[in-house]
């Protein structure tokens, strides 16, 4: 869903109507959208639709800052949406006072400073786990396994280019949280990946297409790559045994959007159980919305590693603003990527 090589090219969605001078601007996530839901959109409201998208939040964050984007809405995850409050980069929307909040499950309702969804709408969540190609790397369970694949095979493999995700993978290995504060704990996260960086080929967003392709053997990604694997049934995807972070992305209102109204509207359109079972049909990802889960394709339902139950769910960990502790976190990321 993330990819580093899509960027600032943005598409137009929907057909002219009277109401066409009228527009929405999105800024998303690379692949984080079904386009039907956006052509749906501009059916319903003739609100003309322009979609940008960015690979980090920190991508997204610092264009943000810059001002003057034009964009009405971002998609960041919870722990950047806090960052976003702290700023005051986002609009005040009272979400929650639409009748179909409802049908939002209140478990959803992570971010620290909107925990009553005055800003935010609870968007999409999944796992970051480990694909690979059983017919090269055979069944494997987990990160050990993972990393084993280059010695085993002579198969290369790839991690995500994101600081959070590569040194959280570092902090579960090593026995700590993910959201850990002290440098001791960052340090030896950050010691574990480079023990394994001759084995990586990449960090990149790009790993899907690699795999299906056969260039890899491995990836490190996102539960929402199952779309590049359906047509491949030998692509897997796993959540390691030894534990995962989980993701979740909000739709928020920025600030200095342009069309606020319209905005407001995407928010209720989204609320609606058909529209965001459409989009989980295409993402293969989880929904907050609980109506919705019941309109989700059968194939997505019956999948343990998309529809995350019990025992799996409570390995999953998800990330946090880190406040201060985030410039450590930096000087680690740095330590990996330079490592020799």
């Amino acid at each position: 869903m993330k990819t580093t090589l899509i960027c600032a090219l943005p598409f137009i969605l929907g057909a002219a109507t009277a109401h066409a001078e009228e527009t929405l601007a999105i800024y998303n996530w690379g692949d984080y959208i079904n386009p039907e839901v956006l052509t749906k959109f501009t059916q319903e409201t003739g609100i003309r639709v322009t979609l940008d998208t960015y690979s980090a939040n920190e991508e997204m964050l610092a264009k943000v800052q810059q001002g003057g984007t034009g964009y009405d809405i971002v998609f960041p995850s919870v722990w950047m949406e806090d960052i976003m409050l702290k700023l005051g980069l986002l609009e005040r929307t009272d979400i929650d006072k639409a009748a179909d909040f409802a049908n939002i499950d209140p478990q959803f309702q992570r971010a620290k400073g909107d925990p009553e969804g005055h800003y935010c709408l609870p968007y999409a969540w999944g796992t970051v786990g480990i694909f690979y190609n059983e017919d090269v790397t055979g069944p494997i369970t987990g990160w050990e396994d993972f990393f084993a694949i280059p010695g085993r095979t002579g198969k290369k493999i790839t991690l995500l280019d994101d600081m959070r995700e590569v040194l959280g993978m570092g902090l579960i290995m090593t026995g700590a949280p993910v959201n850990a504060t002290d440098p001791g704990q960052i340090q030896a996260a950050a010691q574990y990946v480079i023990s394994h960086k001759k084995d990586v080929t990449a960090f990149t967003y790009e790993s899907m297409p690699l795999l299906v392709s056969g260039d890899i053997a491995a990836a490190h990604y996102f539960v929402g790559g199952n779309m590049y694997a359906v047509d491949h049934p030998n692509i897997k995807y796993i959540i390691p045994e030894e534990g995962a972070t989980m993701y979740q992305e909000d739709i928020c209102v920025l600030k200095d959007a342009p069309n606020k109204a319209a905005a407001r509207k995407f928010m209720e359109f989204y609320l609606t159980p058909e529209i965001a079972a459409l989009n989980v049909a295409q993402q293969f990802n989880g929904t907050p919305n609980r109506p919705a889960n019941e309109l989700t394709p059968d194939f997505i339902k019956s999948n343990p590693n998309i529809n995350v139950q019990g025992d799996t769910m409570a390995r999953l960990q998800i990330f946090e603003d880190l406040g201060p502790a985030l410039k450590a976190y930096d000087r680690a990321w740095n330590a990996i990527r330079t490592a020799q």
